[in-house]
């Protein structure tokens, strides 16, 4: 069955112009700038009960501009479970993460991916730690369009969690009927670490 969203689409302009504004203001920065705003997301994410709880997490890795994961994931699926999602045409399937060395490119998504069998138990899937565009203080989400993560977290019983630049996050964007919510949203605004911390993720944002 499609899962593309049918509904109808509201304040969609609104949306995109949103989309542009994130696009230019991310333009703006060095990728040494997002490397350590990453750092003080997951210093939050870290620091977070509902993370340091779970036994398995539904992640994904991090395309260019994207708050990033590569080295959060190899460290903590030393001690987590790690999923990810796979795009299957209209929607994403979850695989296992099982090290750098599985992960393929998806060459007309331009991100990588697990290769092998789905996991087998979504159901138990325990936190979900969601990207996107733009964020409100409401914990609502825009993505890049396509619908994936609003048809696959209604399925899923996680706790989700949004994260995001500080320049993602805005006091309201438009809002769909079909549009997820988050259960929270971390920002590397709302950090008051420094870049140089005591976390396990260095001062650029990357695992020692």
């Amino acid at each position: 069955m499609s899962c593309v969203k049918q509904s109808k689409i509201i304040n969609q302009k609104s949306k995109v112009e949103i989309r542009h504004e994130v696009k230019r203001l991310k333009l703006q920065m060095t990728e040494n700038e997002l490397l350590c705003k990453s750092a003080k997301v997951w210093n939050q994410v870290e620091a977070n009960p509902n993370f340091q709880q779970a036994t398995s997490v539904f992640l994904y890795w991090s395309m260019q501009g994207e708050v990033y994961t590569h080295d959060f994931i190899r460290y903590w699926s030393r001690e987590k479970t790690i999923i990810l999602p796979v795009v299957d045409g209209d929607r994403l399937r979850l695989a296992l993460f099982e090290g750098v060395q599985s992960l393929r490119q998806n060459a007309t998504m331009n991100l990588y991916e697990p290769q092998g069998n789905d996991y087998p138990s979504p159901q138990t899937v325990e936190l979900a730690i969601v990207p996107g565009i733009a964020f409100d203080r409401s914990n609502h989400r825009i993505g890049r369009g396509r619908g994936y993560y609003d048809c696959l977290l209604p399925q899923l019983n996680t706790y989700n969690i949004g994260v995001c630049f500080d320049f993602q996050l805005f006091d309201s964007i438009p809002f769909g009927e079909f549009d997820v919510s988050m259960d929270e949203v971390i920002s590397d605004i709302i950090s008051p670490l420094p870049c140089f911390s005591t976390s396990p993720i260095g001062n650029t944002g990357k695992r020692k």
